[in-house]
């Protein structure tokens, strides 16, 4: 299993699509074997789901995802978690502890243009 984390600063981005990096958490056992920062290859409307299921990530986590991002990681296979704060490596720990406290996400999607970048 992986799991994809939005990071800023070592810390959960609040907005997936316009993270600095993704911290990429290769998981055997329910531990971590693996952790990889990787950068943000930028934000395209419809490519993050594509890119990161080439990269055989399973899980995306952040602080915020539009609901047109959510349902494109739905549809490759992918479960997104928003609404997450706090460090990469707590984080990824309370997951596989089955104890990751999710909420509501933390981007707006009040205008007009942001339906045309559905990657965030």
């Amino acid at each position: 299993m992986r799991i994809a984390i939005a990071t800023e600063n070592r810390a959960v981005c609040q907005h997936f699509g316009h993270c600095p990096e993704y911290t990429i958490y290769t998981i055997e056992d329910k531990e971590i074997q693996k952790t990889e920062v990787i950068p943000n290859p930028g934000h395209r409307p419809n490519f993050l789901p594509g890119y990161l299921h080439q990269l055989g990530v399973d899980v995306v986590i952040a602080g915020g995802m539009g609901p047109a991002a959510q349902k494109l990681f739905e549809e490759a296979g992918i479960q997104a978690i928003v609404g997450v704060a706090g460090s990469t490596e707590l984080v990824a720990e309370q997951y596989l502890e089955g104890a990751l406290h999710a909420g509501a996400s933390t981007c707006e999607h009040g205008n007009f243009l942001h339906e045309f970048y559905t990657d965030d």
